[in-house]
């Protein structure tokens, strides 16, 4: 279906496509740009090129009739100058353009470059249009360096009109990319691949890497049965998560299912389990243009970065054309492409997520070239976030979609890798009817609390009071829902609403990984809920520090509330993180289970928060939103931040868990890193095992 649509879109920009490939086949021969500049626009003019041969090949053959050596060399071939370490010596690096360039010159032509990067996937889609764009881009941006330089600001012109002129062609697709089934790129190769031969993994146009090969071939020698199975906890625990939100699924014929290359065989079973529910499964790439990318993170499927460096240093390349025209141009735009696919988004039931852990960690570099937000562009940013999520909300209810995630291990975790995998499936199927009743007695003593005391061990700086809601109907409701194996898998974890006013203290860990980033000695302090000051040691400068923290924690906003407090509960996870050595490995969506943690930003409720939902016991869920949240009835865009991150202490640096009673009473959760709560002692047992490692 894709093909075909493809097809009479192409006609429509061939001749279009065709005179700027000309022009710019000529310019290897030309020599009317001088140095420093002459040697960038011949490396990129030559790239166009090689995408050029590249489209015309995949519009032509299968991938099954090339050697799997060839297409490993061809992959290779097309990311070399920024896989790995090759990426702080290429142009895509702000640094080394400066460099090479000059100050100015030098963000501006690292931002068209990774434009240009996005080519790759356009060839192999076949998205003719989109490579004729960013190739008239090309050659406007070389028409004005011929001869003489142009100045700074005359180049940022000419970007700010290619983003704002092509706003309501990127923005609407996107849109439809994730709304329309018939956009079946992905899903055609899943569907219709010989999943046995890996050579199908470079029909996609990602990076492929050791990752994607060997995770295919261990999935390979598996039973279909086994295959069925890790697929059934996914898609099952999808349809539970909409059961329990009392939201009627039947109403819905979309699912939206996010992975990482390599998983075939289990987004394949999926698919097919999806659909007995009625649910046709959307699978859309992440984001390659500019101004549908987002510097929080970019939804769809994906592979192994080829540089997560790369990636860190272009996440606001925005700072180059962001203003306040350009932001009411695209919520404008959005907004037209939402009530264009109005009736797809209707029937969207949301995201199922595979999320994947054991890469080396990362701990990004400074580059102080790379493009950042000015202040006002940070509110700016801020805003469209806002503004976007209001429109998403209007057309998508928030109490009418759910999601689900899960998350598996890839090979580089290391040489146990097999043992790894196995025992991450017995972590996303452990009996969740045990947790569900011992969690419950966390709950019965969590609800009698007017606040809950926690604080740190072995140098962790923890010293943090979270206040609760009062609850007016003890026998009929609830502050923590019992998390099951539902829409957040595994199994492991009471959380909450807490209340703002009151509030106060200091969160601290030295050391977490939040987003795929890593922070050393995190510091967050709280005044009545809200976020008033924060640090880290990984930067040299308290304001390198301080800056890495406001993008990539707080978003740009100013400040967050705490928007959850959660008691994890899965020592099973926390032991096989010490078992293998791999805690800093593994993802949020594990860690959060192996200790309390907090999240800053929205509620787990956001836009839901009116929607009934109901414990096991049968009891309401009472707090479902805060002093935030609340302010929906007044002002969207003072009640929701669009962003949701959790902060966990490992058990190791925990040294109490205490519940503040309104009579005075205290009730012990934790001590010195165990379950002290009767009826719970049986999460200590996995603590009772010798770690193999370390």
């Amino acid at each position: 279906m894709e093909q075909e649509i493809c097809r009479q879109e192409n006609k429509e920009i061939r001749e279009r496509y065709e005179l700027s490939m000309e022009r710019i086949r000529a310019m290897d021969t030309e020599t009317s740009v001088a140095a420093p500049f002459y040697d960038y626009f011949q490396k990129m003019a030559a790239f166009i090129r090689q995408t050029g041969e590249l489209a015309q090949a995949a519009g032509k053959a299968e991938s099954a009739e090339v050697p799997l050596e060839e297409l490993q060399r061809k992959n290779r071939e097309f990311y070399a100058d920024v896989a790995g370490e090759a990426y702080r010596e290429s142009y895509a690096c702000p640094e080394t353009a400066v460099k090479r360039l000059g100050e100015g010159y030098g963000q501006i032509l690292s931002f068209l470059y990774t434009e240009i990067r996005g080519m790759i996937v356009w060839a192999y889609e076949q998205r003719f249009t989109d490579l004729t764009i960013v190739m008239e881009l090309f050659i406007e941006i070389y028409n004005a360096f011929e001869e003489e330089t142009p100045d700074i600001q005359s180049l940022k012109q000419i970007l700010y009109w290619y983003i704002s002129d092509y706003c309501d062609v990127w923005i609407p697709y996107r849109i439809r990319e994730q709304l329309d089934p018939d956009l079946s790129f992905a899903k055609d190769i899943i569907c219709e691949a010989d999943l046995n031969d890996v050579r199908y993994l470079y029909r996609f146009g990602e990076y492929i890497t050791d990752n994607e090969l060997e995770t295919s071939r261990f999935l390979a020698k598996l039973s279909q049965e086994e295959i069925d199975a890790m697929a059934s906890t996914f898609t099952e625990g999808y349809r539970i998560g909409f059961e329990n939100a009392g939201i009627d699924l039947s109403r819905k014929k979309t699912v939206n299912i996010r992975y990482c290359l390599g998983f075939e065989r289990i987004v394949r079973a999926a698919i097919g389990q999806f659909e007995k529910m009625g649910l046709k499964s959307i699978i859309y790439r992440e984001a390659r243009h500019s101004i549908n990318r987002r510097p929080q993170g970019n939804p769809g499927y994906q592979s192994t970065a080829f540089s997560k460096q790369y990636l860190f240093d272009h996440r606001e390349d925005g700072a180059l054309y962001l203003d306040s025209k350009l932001v009411e141009r695209r919520l404008s735009v959005l907004r037209a492409a939402y009530e264009e696919y109005r009736e797809l988004a209707a029937v969207h039931a949301g995201p199922a997520v595979m999320e994947v852990f054991g890469e080396r960690p990362f701990l990004p570099g400074n580059c102080p070239a790379a493009l950042r937000f000015s202040e006002k562009q940070r509110e700016l940013n801020v805003r469209y976030n806002s503004g976007s999520g209001q429109i998403v909300n209007q057309y998508i209810p928030g109490d009418e979609r759910s999601f689900t995630i899960i998350a598996y291990p890839v090979p580089e975790i290391g040489a146990q890798f097999p043992e790894i995998f196995a025992e991450t499936v017995k972590i996303n199927t452990l009996d969740y009817h045990l947790y569900q009743e011992i969690q419950q007695k966390l709950i019965d003593a969590l609800d009698q609390g007017e606040s809950v005391y926690i604080r740190g061990a072995d140098g962790n700086r923890t010293d943090l009071t979270v206040r609760l809601f009062e609850l007016t109907e003890p026998k009929k409701e609830t502050l923590f829902e019992n998390c099951v194996a539902d829409v957040n898998i595994p199994v492991g974890e009471v959380f909450t609403s807490p209340r703002l006013d009151g509030t106060n203290g200091t969160l601290h860990v030295s050391e977490v990984y939040l987003n795929e980033l890593k922070y050393l000695d995190l510091e967050v302090k709280f005044e009545n809920g809200k976020v008033t000051d924060y640090n880290c040691k990984n930067f040299s400068s308290e304001e390198e520090n301080r800056n890495y923290i406001r993008t990539n924690v707080l978003f740009n906003h100013e400040s967050l509330p705490l928007g959850e407090f959660a008691i994890g509960t899965n020592t099973t996870a926390y032991m096989m993180a010490k078992k293998y050595n791999i805690g800093a490995r593994l993802p949020i969506l594990i860690a959060e289970k192996m200790g309390p943690h907090f999240a800053l930003g929205d509620t787990c409720f956001s836009w839901s928060e009116d929607t009934p939902t109901y414990n096991p016991d049968g009891k309401r869920m009472a707090a479902k939103e805060n002093e935030c949240s609340a302010l929906r009835r007044e002002d969207l865009s003072k009640a929701y931040f669009n962003c949701h991150t959790d902060i966990t202490i490992p058990y190791d640096e925990l040294d109490c868990i205490r519940v503040n009673c309104r009579d005075g009473r205290v009730i012990p959760i934790i001590e010195k890193g165990r379950f002290v709560l009767p009826g719970t002692e049986e999460l200590n047992c996995p603590f009772a095992e010798l770690p193999v490692f370390g």
